[in-house]
């Protein structure tokens, strides 16, 4: 999902009109090298050097190319590429989250890739990521960097608690929140009560939101509820840090871990560079990283997220050429080696996994809780069922209303969005 809820690139409106220039309307020269623009969606400060130099290999590499790069806030693209594409003037190359795969397929915007030189390693990718970035039976994107929530906790404060392994249930992790709590005096556990972080609390329970397949909505199940209550019990305890539902509730969650306030939390990979700015975390090796607890049906795992490179199905031909080149090089196991060195993400193909690249403590524990994420499902309208779920989340966390009457508004909100499927 996000990974760019902690990006802070701001693009102005007349910049990306400028710069969307897919199709004709590019300004190329006949003579000349054919001019693409890329929307990037990383962040601008952490990652996005990163991708601007590789762009400079790849033009020097291929003189008939040029990239023109633009930085998008993520938490924005989506909405504006959606609005560019259906006025035909989107970027010929977008950095996608996933979940978007399925409702830009579905709305033709994506080109499909199957045969295309940006699919020429497909063998090469993560089956899993080659699965999600497809929408009935047709591949729509390159996987560029994948990833999932872990367990990330303060080895130190662990081990000063006499705590030598992450917990493995969430009743575990509520025990060593209050262990934690009397032996350093910080709590233990600081959870989110953003819809995307509390999907492992359903997995744990053997649910979703949905359920594609049968085409019934699931969040107001019985095991739906279980597993939010779950949730929610980890905002009231000695050693859980009560529930923030401010703005700024990601900014100030992110900051007590890395500065050693708080002794664990649920994050994504996209913060390890973060992680290390940190004072708990000068050390690379005193961060922790497990599975998230697994819940009451026995069951352990978080949402496969991640970017794929997907190319505007309205640009002409010549603009597609060059698209389809440009992504085949940043997807490379090269490319994605020197991503992941940089930007301490995760590479999406197992050549990119060298010695160097796992050296990264970050980046090899979080390869080992991969096999745990669990790919959403390929509904056009999965990626905007979140948003009702992030303000009656925050309702019910804040005290301000039950958690029935949290997932009863959630469920007809849901309701709205896939008008087709039962309760």
């Amino acid at each position: 999902m996000r990974r760019g809820i902690a990006a802070s690139a701001l693009v102005a409106s007349f910049a990306l009109a400028a710069t969307a220039c897919g199709g004709s309307d590019s300004g190329d020269k006949a003579d000349g090298p054919v001019t693409i623009t890329w929307w990037d969606t990383s962040n601008a400060t952490n990652e996005a050097p990163t991708y601007q130099a590789l762009i400079k290999e790849f033009e020097a590499a291929n003189k008939d190319v040029k990239v023109k790069y633009v930085n998008v806030q993520f938490d924005q693209a989506q909405n504006k590429f959606d609005t560019a594409a259906g006025s035909k003037g989107a970027p010929d190359v977008l950095r996608s989250e996933v979940g978007w795969t399925p409702a830009f397929a579905k709305k033709g915007y994506f080109l499909p890739l199957d045969g295309t030189e940006a699919l020429t390693d497909q063998a090469k990718f993560q089956p899993s990521l080659i699965k999600q970035a497809q929408y009935e039976g047709k591949t729509y994107g390159v996987p560029l960097v994948t990833d999932t929530l872990a367990f990330v906790y303060n080895k130190q404060l662990f081990a000063k608690a006499g705590i030598k392994e992450a917990p493995k249930t969430w009743d575990d992790l509520k025990k060593a929140a209050a262990t934690i709590k009397d032996k350093t005096g910080v709590d233990g556990y600081w959870g989110s009560t953003a819809s995307y972080y509390a999907q492992p609390f359903l997995y744990g329970e053997g649910t979703d939101l949905v359920n594609a397949d049968a085409k019934k909505l699931t969040v107001a199940s019985a095991e739906a509820k279980k597993g939010y209550g779950t949730w929610l019990s980890l905002f009231d305890g000695k050693g859980l840090h009560k529930a923030d539902t401010t703005a700024d509730a990601y900014a100030h969650i992110q900051d007590a871990f890395v500065n050693g306030k708080v002794a664990a939390i649920i994050q994504g990979p996209w913060e390890l560079t973060n992680f290390y700015k940190g004072s708990a975390f000068k050390d690379k090796n005193n961060l922790g990283i497990a599975t998230v607890p697994a819940g009451s049906a026995g069951k352990a795992g978080a949402p496969t997220g991640g970017h794929n490179l997907s190319v505007y199905a309205g640009s002409d031909e010549a603009h597609q050429k060059a698209a389809l080149k440009f992504v085949n090089f940043m997807t490379s196991a090269k490319s994605q080696t020197a991503i992941a060195l940089k930007n301490s993400t995760l590479p999406t193909r197992d050549d990119a996994y060298t010695a160097e690249v796992k050296a990264d403590p970050g980046i090899a524990g979080y390869q080992t809780v991969l096999p745990a994420a669990q790919p959403r499902p390929a509904l056009p309208e999965y990626s905007s069922l979140l948003a009702p779920l992030d303000t009656e989340l925050a309702k019910v966390a804040a005290g301000k209303e039950s958690l029935d009457k949290g997932l009863s508004n959630a469920e007809v909100a849901l309701a709205k969005l896939v008008p087709d499927f039962s309760k």
